[in-house]
This record gives C-alpha cells, structure tokens and sequence, in this order.
C-alpha cells in the first residue's frame, strides 16, 4: 500500500509497542490509559484498520458505543477484504447498542449473514433486525458473580432470557441483553446439538416481570411440572430452582459442558459459577432421590402471582403446599 508516497506493508515497531502495552492495560481494567495508548497508534498509521478495529474494541469494553461505531466504521472502511472480517461484527454490536438498525442489517450481511427482508423482498427501513437463530447461553455478570442462562437469539448480538436468573444476577426473565460475539464455552445435550455461551455486555431491554422465590412442598415431579406448565399458560414461568441451579467453578463455566436436558422447549440446568471447584454440586434431586420441599423462582405479576399458586394447589391439595412468597428482583 503507498501512502504519500511511503509504502506501508506492516506497521511500524513504535505502532507495535504502543498497541502491546495498550491490550496490557485493557486487561488490567485500564481503560483510560489504554485509550491514550491506542488513539497515539491510530495516530502514527491510520490507514491501517487495524488500529480503528482496536479503537473500537476498546470502546467496546467501555460502552462507548458512539465512539464504538465510529471506529468500527473507520476501520472497515480500511478492509481489504469484503465479507467476514471481525470489524463488521463489531459495528453490528455498536449499531445494535444503538438501535441503528439500517447499519447493523448492513454490517451483519457484510460480515456474510443473511438477514431476512420484510414481505415483498425490501429490508425494513428502520425496525429491529429479527433473525431465527435458535437457542443459545449467555452468561450474565461474566466478571462478577457469573450465572448462565438459556435464551431465544433474536439477532446476532441479542438474547431474550428465557430462565428465570437468580436473583444475584440483578437480571429477571424476559429481559433482552447484548452480547458479545465469541462464545466462551458450550452446552452439550443429551439429544446431541450443542450451544454456544455468551458473554452479556449489557442490558439492552428491561422486563417489568419481578421475579419471586417460594418455597413449594410438591409430593412428585409431576406436581412442580404442573406449576411450570400453569407459569406457561398464563404468559409467564415458573422454575424449579432445587433442579435446574447446578454449581460450576469459572473454568468448567467456559468449557464444553453437558446439559441434561435435550430439546428447545426445556434447556436447564442453568449453571451458577462460583470460585475454585466446588465438584459435582447442584440441587438436582431426581427420581429416587427427590425431594418434596423445593425452591422455586417463579417470573409473574404481583396480581397473579398468589392466584397462580393458590390455582396450582387447588388442583391437588393433598400433595402440594406453597409458602414464604418474597420478591428478589
């Protein structure tokens, strides 16, 4: 490439350095230090995508999503290739984050996906991207006190959470959050498919479902399966945490892990990960083993919640029992 009559093939050793030191500092947390560091090497060869591509992530990391789009539209507009490039991936997240949804259709075909148009073969002008992407993990609070959770991808960079998170997470069922693009881990299932883990950037859309834990004597797995079911049928859900909560440490978290459960309709266990290695712990207690007293998370309304669990007894008073209703988040 010639640049004011200067051939550039490979960035210089100072652009080098400045970038090494740069991604040190991002995983020190070090965001603003870095900035300083990256925006001197966009500086010293900015007709390499490369240093927006950085640019970019790094506001990524940061939430910055203006500046994020910024850079990622720079740094595409430096490609030398025309489909698959990580650069439009990022441009996908920042437009997503933004809700520009012209720019993330045009990123995510650039990048090679298809994107459905609306009937009559034109993409909508200005709706969200809606795409059927099947099931999928994301892991909430991935640098805290992470949980994974299944969900519905409604488009590359958003999940709908179609568990009901524990309440540590501060995320509730229903809610919509962005996630990152490079899964970190994966699902097995006794069926065969696997799926991928992300990692949740951010809340992208709340849900005003509060979510609530009770305590349920059910005398069978058949009597909890029925509460799931009357959750279900009303719009809302009901999970059974003593089963579907398995314990795991990081390192399993981000590995290819089994799922019991095999089908769409059903992908728990939902994993909690806690520091070290806690071995084969978790609350399940299945056929012989099972245990009448059960905590239950349950995502409903406050005006419907008692009546769905007075409803859920009514049906079989003689082998089941509700108490200690408390909203967590």
């Amino acid at each position: 490439m010639k640049i004011f009559g200067r051939v550039r093939n490979r960035p210089s050793a100072s652009w080098r350095r400045a970038t090494d030191r740069a991604f040190t500092l991002i995983g020190d947390g070090r965001y603003e230090d870095a900035g300083a560091l990256l925006t001197r090497a966009a500086d010293l060869e900015p007709w390499l995508s490369e240093s927006w591509f950085n640019l970019a992530l790094l506001h990524k990391f940061r939430h910055d999503w203006e500046q994020a789009r910024t850079a990622g539209l720079r740094a595409v507009a430096l490609l030398d290739r025309d489909a698959g490039a990580p650069d439009w991936w990022n441009v996908g997240i920042a437009a997503t984050a933004l809700q520009d949804w012209p720019l993330a259709r045009r990123a995510w075909q650039a990048y090679g996906l298809k994107v459905p148009a609306e009937q009559g073969g034109e993409p909508p002008a200005g709706g969200p991207v809606e795409m059927e992407l099947g099931s999928a993990a994301v892991r909430l609070s991935p640098e805290g006190e992470a949980e994974v959770v299944w969900g519905r991808r409604l488009d590359p960079a958003r999940i709908e959470v179609l568990s009901i998170p524990l309440p540590s997470s501060g995320r509730r069922w229903g809610e919509v959050v962005l996630h990152d693009g490079v899964p970190r881990g994966e699902r097995l299932t006794a069926a065969g498919p696997s799926y991928p883990v992300f990692d949740e950037i951010e809340l992208w859309a709340p849900s005003a479902v509060p979510t609530w834990v009770v305590l349920l004597e059910a005398a069978s797995e058949a009597d909890r399966d029925a509460l799931e079911r009357l959750a279900a049928d009303a719009g809302f859900a009901a999970e059974d945490w003593s089963s579907s909560v398995r314990l795991l440490c990081r390192t399993c978290s981000e590995s290819r892990m089994p799922s019991a459960e095999g089908d769409e309709d059903h992908l728990d266990p939902h994993d909690h990960s806690v520091p070290g290695h806690p071995g084969p712990l978790g609350h399940r207690t299945e056929g012989d083993h099972w245990a009448v007293e059960r905590e239950c998370g349950i995502a409903a309304p406050p005006g419907l919640v008692r009546g769905l669990l007075d409803g859920w007894v009514a049906d079989s008073p003689d082998t089941r029992a509700w108490r200690d209703l408390e909203e967590v988040c």
